[in-house]
């Protein structure tokens, strides 16, 4: 019997390294942060993908794992204590995994709350603000007759965009000189929106030189790059 056997989801992603952190996701904006923070951190991890095309994410044994059926979610068999460790919701999995490693959160107080501060913005602002935009111009929303929902998100994101890119106007990342959690958790929702979501042009997105500048390094680091497969889709 392993740590981990005593966990439900297990039984339908079984593990194949059950001594590595287990990953239950989908390479969305959200998924992504945290594949990208463990090929960051150097920490061995085992991805299982959530197919969200079979509801899986509703499943018995994704729900005992993560409750508000989202992805992602982490099973850590070496947690606080030496104890197995289950959590969900992105932001809380980047604090975690930076505090368990000492990478990407810095230890002084101040500045530990300065970039938990700009972690709770992407969390809050830009995710929820961006994904409703992607719903209403290039999802379901789209056929809309009204499009006041969807310009009324298209003005939001393009104020959350000017808050960022002043923010970068004389900074390399979000905390300055230090890539941070703030920056991974940030950066993917950003590409997806210029990206996937194809609404550059809509919110204008060139014109946020700064905003521009940084996400072209982001996406040039190699971490970035490997994490932004995985999981790896069917």
């Amino acid at each position: 019997m392993t740590a981990l056997s005593n966990f439900p989801i297990t039984s339908k992603w079984p593990a194949q390294h059950p001594d590595w952190l287990q990953l239950y996701s989908l390479p969305t904006p959200n998924g992504v942060k945290v594949s990208i923070m463990l090929e960051e951190t150097g920490l061995p991890y085992e991805p299982h993908l959530v197919d969200f095309a079979t509801n899986e994410q509703m499943s018995p044994a994704f729900l005992s794992l993560s409750p508000n059926n989202k992805i992602p979610a982490i099973l850590d068999p070496h947690g606080p204590g030496g104890k197995p460790l289950a959590l969900f919701e992105s932001g809380a999995i980047l604090m975690y995994l930076a505090e368990k490693t000492g990478q990407f959160l810095s230890q002084d107080a101040a500045t530990r709350y300065e970039t938990i501060q700009w972690l709770m913005f992407q969390m809050g602002g830009i995710g929820p603000m961006f994904g409703q935009l992607g719903f209403f111009h290039k999802f379901a929303g789209k056929d809309y007759e009204d499009k006041r929902p969807r310009d009324r998100y298209v003005a939001e994101s393009k104020r959350l965009l000017g808050v960022l890119d002043k923010r970068l106007e004389s900074r390399n990342w979000i905390m300055g000189d230090d890539y941070t959690i703030a920056d991974i958790a940030t950066f993917g929702w950003v590409r997806n929106l210029n990206g996937f979501y194809d609404a550059g042009e809509l919110v204008d997105f060139n014109s946020f030189v700064h905003v521009k500048r940084v996400l072209e390094s982001f996406v040039a680091r190699s971490a970035v790059v490997k994490g932004l497969a995985i999981p790896a889709r069917a």
